[in-house]
């Protein structure tokens, strides 16, 4: 702090009742000096201090697991399997957990935690107006999925960080606002194997806040994380959270998540791939997988800006990233959410793979940077410009029933389901 704005930040930190102190000044001559009172206990030269101690060298390797895709066969009707999928604790209702918080603090709050009809459908991500007399809000979102650090650490981070973009776009939000930060929970570094993996992640960290112009301005590591139990040593399993934070200008342009009215049209934003390693379909076939989710630099970063485009100029009622569970959660999220159905046809959606097509593998793939996304039928041809040159279908529409149904690429139906019993399936697991 320059000596000129000195007594402004002083004042500053006194209206919040907090103390601060001037401990110090920077020199010029490369010396860390240190006093107590008037005596001198401490004067390092800043080389020493820096390049003092040798580096370690600690050996790292890239473990490639020995895992395949596995055989499963595909079922006609896909309605149980998507009760399933929306069952799993990782997709399931988080509300007990969070209505044990107060997410009033202040009277700030704008998006809150759970929205829709009932308050009680997951939002992308929270927006909060520091000051109650500007309209300008904080957008906090987050990524994390584990499970698929047991296929690639690299694409693991690199998923983690495209996810809680996303989520910064749902709600109305802007990459080119947003600062992210990491949380590494790893075991112990000195096997060469938790390293490797470690190391992975955080170069998918660089390479990813540099594709996205996303800078990383703070972060934290909990490492040795492993523990013996009858003489075996068991590690966790390497896992990164990512947390976004963006400044938004006008609260008022905020989007929730559920379907806002019969009749809006329904898009797909993003390209489905055949992409479920360590997605949640698998898990409730008890299968892992090896094709892990990926995120394409080609696409990635324009479709986040070309939503936030659309989101600017209010052509989008509501939107929702697809995660775990992939477009088949997402659809029933904004359903139960609003209190709405909702006709899906699959064929509408891009989807590139060059193995077998299967409405399977469309529902429940998580595919990177797919949105599910609302729109009056007006503003059908501005926001369809907008997004000119991407992938992108127009899926379906919002109805005013409680069924969501989904006809599946042979236009048969694949899902016919009563939202409340989805939502059911969705909020069981950890009603408590």
């Amino acid at each position: 702090v320059s000596k000129n704005n000195l007594k402004k930040l002083l004042k500053v930190f006194e209206s919040e009742d907090v103390e601060a102190t001037v401990i110090g000044k920077f020199t010029n001559d490369k010396i860390l000096r240190l006093f107590y009172y008037d005596k001198k206990v401490c004067e390092l030269g800043m080389d020493f201090l820096h390049e003092g101690i040798p580096l370690y060298k600690k050996k790292a390797v890239v473990l490639k697991p020995k895992l395949k895709e596995p055989r499963i066969k595909p079922g006609k009707d896909l309605t149980p399997t998507l009760k399933k999928v929306l069952s799993d604790y990782n997709v399931a209702s988080k509300e007990w957990v969070i209505r044990q918080y107060d997410h009033e603090v202040q009277g700030g709050s704008v998006l809150k935690p759970l929205v829709g009809v009932n308050n009680d459908g997951p939002s992308d991500a929270s927006v909060v107006r520091p000051i109650l007399s500007s309209n300008k809000g904080l957008i906090v979102s987050c990524g994390i999925n584990p499970r698929y650090g047991e296929i690639s650490a690299y694409w693991m981070a690199a998923t983690c960080i495209d996810e809680a973009l996303r989520q910064i776009i749902c709600v109305g939000g802007s990459i080119k606002r947003t600062a992210i930060l990491d949380n590494f929970c790893w075991g112990n570094p000195d096997n060469p194997d938790r390293l490797g993996s470690l190391v992975s992640s955080a170069y998918a960290c660089y390479d990813f806040s540099k594709y996205f112009g996303v800078p990383f301005i703070s972060g934290k590591d909990s490492l040795n994380n492993e523990y013996r139990v009858d003489g075996k040593s068991i590690s966790i399993p390497g896992t990164l959270l990512i947390s976004a934070i963006s400044v938004m200008d006008d609260v008022t342009k905020v989007i929730s998540m559920d379907f806002k009215k019969p009749g809006n049209l329904i898009y797909i934003v993003g390209e489905t791939k055949n992409e479920l390693g360590g997605s949640i379909y698998y898990k409730t076939k008890n299968s892992l997988g090896v094709d892990v989710p990926r995120v394409d630099k080609n696409k990635a970063k324009n479709i986040l800006e070309k939503l936030s485009s659309a989101t600017d100029r209010s052509l989008v009622r509501s939107m929702h990233d697809c995660s775990e569970g992939g477009m088949a959660v997402a659809l029933s999220e904004m359903c139960f959410a609003g209190g709405l159905g909702a006709d899906i046809f699959l064929a509408e959606a891009p989807y590139k793979t060059k193995n077998e097509k299967r409405n399977d593998y469309v529902l429940f793939s998580e595919s990177n940077s797919r949105f599910v996304v609302e729109v009056e039928r007006k503003n059908k041809e501005k926001f369809e410009s907008i997004l000119k040159g991407l992938p992108f279908g127009m899926i379906g529409c919002v109805s005013n029933t409680d069924i969501l149904t989904v006809f599946g690429l042979d236009a048969k139906f694949c899902v016919k389901a009563d939202i409340n019993q989805l939502k059911e399936s969705w909020q069981a697991p950890l009603n408590w």
